[in-house]
């Protein structure tokens, strides 16, 4: 479990095809206060640290995550998000955030709004019920605010986003651009609500 602070910006620095993906990532954590089997989010992925080093990382990325993820996201020199998993007693600056990424987002548009970076990001039609103005998601990792959202014709969603200098100094979002995915993960209370609406839907459907 996670809260969408990010607490470091890693690199991967090696991958390799081992039946799953394997990749090392470097990072600034003290590795000697993570155990060999902790959860650490990646960019939202929560992921299995399997090794470690003085200043590394190393994770299993399964085919699965793979496929739910970004395009391109596993690769040698790609930054990442980092946010170590939830302690008992912890302060829950954000909201709670499971690690497991919903669907692909995409950045439609990017402005300066005083020292803020506005961001509109289409999100596909299934997860589209799930966001509302006002509501928490997870893009990249980070925990976040809808500003705003507009349905589109083809049942996604544009919603809206305001970044803070702290925000996107901290993270990886001041490099976003327009036609960047971006992996999204709606809130959890949504989550539960997208299966009820699935399993309403099915009974209604076999009646």
């Amino acid at each position: 479990m996670f809260t969408g602070i990010i607490t470091d910006i890693g690199t991967i620095d090696h991958v390799e095809q081992r039946g799953d993906l394997h990749a090392r990532i470097r990072c600034s954590y003290d590795m000697g206060s993570v155990a060999i089997g902790a959860s650490i989010a990646c960019s939202g992925a929560c992921l299995t640290v399997t090794s470690k080093g003085d200043d590394w990382f190393t994770v299993d990325i399964s085919a699965e995550t793979v496929s739910k993820t970004s395009a391109g996201r596993w690769e040698a020199g790609t930054q990442l998000n980092l946010e170590r998993a939830l302690k008992i007693g912890d302060e829950l600056g954000g909201h709670i955030v499971t690690g497991h990424v919903d669907g692909m987002g995409t950045v439609v548009a990017r402005e300066s709004e005083g020292d803020s970076i506005r961001f509109t990001i289409a999100a596909p039609h299934a997860l589209a019920p799930y966001i509302a103005a006002k509501g928490s998601i997870t893009v990249e990792g980070v925990s976040l605010t809808v500003n705003s959202h507009s349905d589109q014709s083809d049942g996604s969603v544009h919603f809206g986003l305001n970044i803070i200098p702290h925000t996107w100094e901290m993270t990886t979002l001041g490099a976003l651009q327009p036609g960047d995915p971006v992996n999204l993960e709606i809130d959890v209370l949504a989550r539960y609500l997208m299966r009820m609406n699935e399993v309403n839907a099915a009974k209604s459907t076999a009646m």
